[in-house]
């Protein structure tokens, strides 16, 4: 069964420096059917004008990555790390018994725009963590891993059975991925027009995949989209 999150659909928070949209339940939104899709409890999609952002704030008990698909992050912590992350990087924060954090937008002059993602961990308690990865902005060559239980050259790791994969795709391209038993998908796209198994997707728009054995994706222009593996 494949059910479209429609980009028109989701939740809006809007303060004149911050406009996000909220796939799931967030902040003042709330909606009982949108808690979440197995592990993936939050999906942001925020802009944020020139010096602003979001000042010092607490999490905990819970894996935070923040996809940065234009503008930089100037990143601040609790745990003394700086640092400023740019397009095409991956942040991924482990909260875990507790972690405050800032993240601002350091330009004078241009637009940040970016994803933020929280995963419930496998378990409480966790020492805090932090680590970054550049995916890079060029073709990924089709479904590329930056996140997974795993860790491995070029990949975070998260404390979950879910793995994140970044496809950059030209017009005409199409990837497959196969969805283990009792496994579903969640795919979100940040760029251009695809097709997901026949049903059409443009920016914003989400889909969730549960109960088929793959899926395919085909990109119908110059397109981006993550892809969530989720037990």
């Amino acid at each position: 069964m494949i059910t479209l999150h429609d980009r028109m659909a989701r939740g809006r928070t809007e303060t004149g420096l911050i406009e996000a949209r909220h796939t799931f339940s967030f902040g003042r939104f709330h909606d009982p059917d949108r808690m979440g899709f197995r592990s993936l409890r939050v999906l942001n999609e925020d802009r944020v004008v020139p010096g602003a952002g979001f000042p010092a704030h607490p999490h905990a008990e819970m894996e935070i990555l923040t996809y940065v698909l234009s503008g930089a992050v100037e990143h601040r912590d609790s745990l003394g790390n700086a640092a400023v992350i740019r397009a095409g990087d991956l942040q991924r924060m482990t909260a875990g018994t507790g972690i405050t954090h800032a993240e601002m937008n350091p330009s004078a002059t241009g637009p940040l725009h970016l994803l933020q993602i929280w995963i419930h961990p496998d378990r409480n308690g966790l020492a805090p963590g932090y680590e970054q990865l550049s995916v890079g902005e060029g073709p990924t060559g089709g479904l590329r891993l930056v996140a997974g239980p795993e860790a491995g050259d070029g990949v975070l790791r998260i404390h979950q059975d879910a793995r994140l994969f970044v496809a950059r795709l030209a017009a005409g391209e199409a990837v497959e991925h196969l969805i283990a038993p009792g496994r579903a998908a969640f795919v979100q796209l940040t760029r251009g027009v695809v097709a997901l198994d026949g049903h059409e997707m443009r920016e914003g728009d989400g889909a969730a995949v549960e109960g088929e054995p793959g899926l395919r994706i085909t990109a119908e222009t110059e397109a981006e989209f993550l892809l969530f593996d989720l037990a």
